[in-house]
């Protein structure tokens, strides 16, 4: 992660948001024993949501009737949580934090 988007999750004017997309997601890979925590779920996202100060945001019928109406500009970025992220991000306004390219097809603004 580059320093400018380390800075910007740091400062604390910042308000940060969490996707129950993300949520979910890692629930389903620490299930699935494809992910590994240093503790049990719940205690380890009860723990990073308070410790960060982080603002889940719910899956909405709002957030699902845009996510349907997303298009397929890569054959890749098929990830049903990965295009929640954009929908989310695209409805609220929000930056996206991560190293994927193909995020930007989409028009949203991505940290790195």
């Amino acid at each position: 992660m580059s320093a400018a988007a380390t800075a910007l999750l740091v400062d604390p004017t910042n308000e940060l948001f969490l996707s129950m997309a993300s949520v979910w997601e890692i629930a389903i890979k620490v299930g699935l024993k494809k992910l590994t925590l240093s503790s049990f779920y719940v205690s380890f996202m009860t723990k990073a949501i308070t410790a960060y100060g982080l603002r889940v945001l719910p899956i909405r019928f709002e957030d699902c009737v845009e996510y349907e109406t997303l298009p397929f500009p890569l054959l890749k970025h098929r990830d049903p949580f990965d295009r929640m992220l954009i929908t989310h991000a695209k409805l609220n306004g929000l930056s996206i934090v991560g190293n994927d390219l193909d995020f930007d097809a989409y028009g949203v603004i991505r940290l790195w």
